[in-house]
């Protein structure tokens, strides 16, 4: 008699009986490699968190126009009027600006019209955010995933990038245009060589907008020929040819057409050297960028070690670029952060260095992203070193930023105490006349304004005075009808031009004018009547 159980069963073709469950081969790897919509939104997600994260920082740092902002802006003011009236510029921008007055400076005045100061800062943020976004985007291409979002937390949260973020000048921009032509670059690695080319005209502006950008050039130029190699070997250096034919041509228009040359020359070729320290210069550039820049070191090193990006099994037997090429990516990207202070050694200045760090920080992070991935380990086996290293770059970057935007005094007060004693006819001293003559605009004209950085003074007699026999010879006339003195731009000039204005029978102290910061004060003479 058979059971129901012996019925039911199954039998091989060697007439035993087979098994009633098979224990299924283990997976190799327990997660998809392929793209899928759920993790492109949860990167997004964290991409957005990043990006609110930098804005709050930004947005939390107060303080009245700094002197080039307030030149920026006025200057586009003007640059407009003569557009669209032709009305008579108050002096040749072209002439020593940084970069061209009807790019930057005419759009973000432009915004300023509308909503004032905080509209044109407003403008910074959203360049500022979009690079960001861009870095995230090139260094997802280029690595993995994982990196993207720690080299975009990395920078997102340095004082370049929170300072450049609240400040109306052309930086953000010209970064910004930078990280434009970089993500092209790397986007159409693919792609037939030409495409390289709708890089060419970001590289440009960027260039336009700020002449320095310049310097940066030549690494996107490398990159283009890095990421095209894998793909197309020896033809990848056409992308490189390509890219170099097209920013010269467009630059050689440019200069042939327009009165930017002078300013090329004053501000970048033939700038004026300063009297900054070597040391001074390494150290800023250290506290500013240090962390970073050594992070990506180490994310180099181990990328140059071992070039796989992902975690699956099943990426064994894949085989990527060489050690070599992983070796020269590596070095092009954490050198590009070497730039600006190796620059600014040169030139023995300090000047605008906080702000230039950043541009070389933007081409380092992505390594810095390579490298807390390894030193957070496969399967985030050390997670609390990350996160450690980026609670350091957070503190660092909120304090410097903080630091920053106290550097120069609240001006409302000044503001104020000055609207009641200028007019359209006037002749005035400032420490900072830039700002006056911003917030006085409607009222006074850049003309009238005369800085305490340099004067060329013309006496009754038609004979010129420079210098502090400039500003001697001014005040023993009486030329000028107020003067403001901070203390602090110019400090030794200002104590020697209070001096003057104390001792001459034309002036009187008409009052102070404390710092909100409780650090110094506004001194202001008028002309006896």
């Amino acid at each position: 008699m058979t059971s129901s159980h012996d019925a039911q069963a199954t039998w091989d073709d060697t007439g035993r009986r087979a098994p009633a469950y098979t224990v299924p081969e283990p997976r190799e790897a327990g997660w998809d490699m392929a793209p899928s919509r759920r993790r492109d939104w949860l990167s997004r997600a964290l991409l957005a968190c990043i990006l609110l994260l930098q804005a709050t920082l930004s947005l939390l740092l107060t303080n009245t126009a700094f002197q080039d902002e307030a030149l920026y802006l006025y200057a586009g003011h003007m640059e407009i009027a003569n557009l669209l009236h032709g009305t008579r510029l108050p002096v040749d921008y072209n002439a020593y600006f940084s970069g061209s007055p009807v790019l930057y400076p005419v759009l973000a005045a432009a915004v300023d019209s509308s909503f004032g100061l905080a509209g044109a800062r407003a403008l910074s943020l959203l360049f500022m955010l979009g690079t960001t976004s861009l870095l995230y985007a090139m260094t997802r291409r280029m690595f993995s995933e994982r990196a993207a979002l720690l080299a975009a937390a990395l920078f997102a949260v340095t004082q370049s990038a929170i300072v450049m973020g609240h400040f109306a000048t052309y930086d953000a921009a010209a970064l910004f245009l930078l990280a434009v032509t970089a993500w092209i670059v790397v986007r159409t690695d693919r792609a037939p060589v030409a495409a390289v080319l709708l890089a060419v005209p970001f590289a440009v502006l960027a260039v336009a907008v700020k002449y320095a950008s310049a310097l940066y050039l030549p690494t996107i130029v490398v990159l283009a020929v890095l990421t095209g190699w894998p793909h197309r070997r020896m033809r990848a250096l056409w992308r490189a040819v390509l890219m170099c034919a097209g920013v010269g041509v467009l630059v050689a228009i440019g200069l042939k057409y327009t009165g930017l040359l002078a300013g090329v020359q004053q501000t970048t070729t033939n700038r004026q050297h300063g009297t900054d320290s070597t040391a001074s210069i390494l150290d800023k550039s250290w506290q500013w960028g240090g962390v970073l820049f050594v992070t990506a070191c180490v994310g180099a090193v181990l990328f140059a070690w071992r070039g796989r990006m992902n975690e699956s099994p099943l990426t064994r037997a894949l085989t990527g670029p060489g050690r070599r090429w992983r070796s020269l990516l590596g070095i092009v990207l954490c050198g590009t952060a070497l730039l600006a202070p190796a620059y600014q050694v040169h030139l023995h200045t300090s000047v605008s260095l906080f702000k230039h760090v950043g541009f070389g920080l933007f081409f380092a992070a992505p390594m810095a992203g390579v490298g807390v991935t390894r030193l957070v380990g496969r399967h985030f086996r050390y997670p609390q070193l990350g996160i450690l290293l980026w609670v350091v770059l957070l503190c660092m970057g909120i304090a410097q930023s903080e630091w920053r935007f106290d550097v120069w005094p609240d001006s409302r007060g000044l503001i104020t105490a000055l609207k009641p004693q200028v007019n359209a006819k006037g002749h005035y001293l400032a420490s900072t006349s830039e700002v006056p003559v911003y917030y006085l605009r409607h009222q006074t004209s850049q003309r009238q304004w005369t800085s305490t950085y340099t004067i060329t003074y013309q006496d009754k007699d038609g004979v010129t005075h420079t210098g502090r026999d400039g500003y001697t010879r001014a005040i023993k006339d009486g030329y000028f009808d107020l003067a403001v003195l901070d203390g602090v731009t110019t400090a030794g000039t200002d104590t020697f031009l209070a001096g003057q204005l104390n001792a001459s029978p034309h002036y009187r102290l008409l009052g102070t004018v404390p710092f909100p910061s409780g650090h110094g004060v506004y001194r202001i003479w008028v002309k006896t009547r």
